[in-house]
């Protein structure tokens, strides 16, 4: 049990100076500092400086709390705010690296909200917003998608268990085994119901055999699969399509205006999920054939028929 203000202390290498034991307290738990959709960190004001990653954060009864692994600074140095993984946590990891040499996540295949008491009333819902979640997108072909969960449809419960925070939500399901079947309570045009849904097993993105870019001659193009960094960076919601990283000026795409960091959404009026997808979307088709992309720029979204090399 870790409570804000107990007493830690942090041990490390800070700067090549070996064994270096630093003192503060617990600043706050659950710490969500962008760095991805597991974030979850303890906050201390022990001093943590470059060097101290991978150490240890231990509790006055000498017990090891967390993993140091980052801090907050505009000049580098310490500044009072420094953040560790808790060590719930890092079993977890340190467990699936033993039994399977990577890290195995559960995959509904839903992004969500929390529901705010604007948004219950809005949706004419009775119940405390704080105890549920409103579903902004499923995943095409996704355990989600395939038990007829729908965009706006609102979460209860998660296998019988209340829904927790939008932050926490993500790694509430990755936590859930691959294979396992759960229940989702849902308010789906505000009647209630009960879906049983199978949990997949969520991508690595480090997996060497996931395609991650391609590259079409016929068009001009090199496209890559969307990242959650790429996602951050650009400030999109979904990571549904294909990121364009590359135009060769004179292309078919360069001359109906296709730019890199344009999203490719759809080909020939089909959903684009990934790059495998896109991959067997352009090759349908005959050279000098036009093939329509759906391309999101910023707020925007735009067509463009753009016209194979003959």
């Amino acid at each position: 049990q870790l409570d804000v203000g107990d007493w830690v202390m942090a041990i490390g290498n800070p700067f090549g100076l070996e064994h270096t034991v630093t003192a503060g307290i617990v600043s706050a738990k659950g710490r969500v500092i962008g760095a991805g959709p597991y974030d979850n960190f303890i906050q201390t004001d022990a001093s943590i400086n470059p060097g101290n990653s991978g150490g240890p954060l231990i509790n006055a009864a000498g017990e090891v709390v967390g993993v140091n692994s980052a801090i907050f600074s505009q000049s580098g140095g310490n500044v009072g705010i420094g953040f560790a993984i808790p060590i719930d946590l890092a079993k977890k990891v340190v467990e699936q690296l033993r039994k399977n040499g990577r890290v195995v996540r559960g995959w509904l295949g839903v992004r969500a909200q929390d529901v705010t008491p604007a948004i219950a009333q809005s949706l004419g819902l009775t119940r405390s917003p704080g105890e549920m979640a409103v579903v902004t997108e499923v995943t095409e072909n996704s355990p989600a998608a395939d038990a007829g969960v729908k965009t706006g449809d609102i979460i209860v419960e998660f296998n019988g268990k209340p829904v927790p925070k939008s932050h926490d939500f993500p790694g509430v399901i990755a936590d859930t085994p691959p294979g396992q079947r759960i229940t989702l309570k849902i308010i789906h045009e505000k009647k209630e119901q009960t879906v049983a849904v199978k949990i997949g097993e969520l991508a690595d993105e480090n997996d060497p055999n996931q395609q991650l870019e391609a590259r079409d001659p016929e068009l001009g193009l090199r496209v890559q699969r969307i990242t959650p960094e790429a996602a951050r960076r650009l400030g999109l919601t979904s990571s549904r399509g294909v990121l364009v990283i590359e135009v060769l000026p004179g292309s078919p795409a360069d001359q109906v205006g296709v730019e890199p960091a344009d999203v490719i959404r759809e080909v020939n009026q089909r959903p684009v999920t990934n790059v495998k997808d896109f991959e067997r979307a352009t090759r349908q088709g005959r050279r000098g054939d036009r093939i329509l992309l759906l391309v999101q720029r910023g707020d925007n979204a735009v067509f463009f028929a753009v016209k194979r090399k003959s």
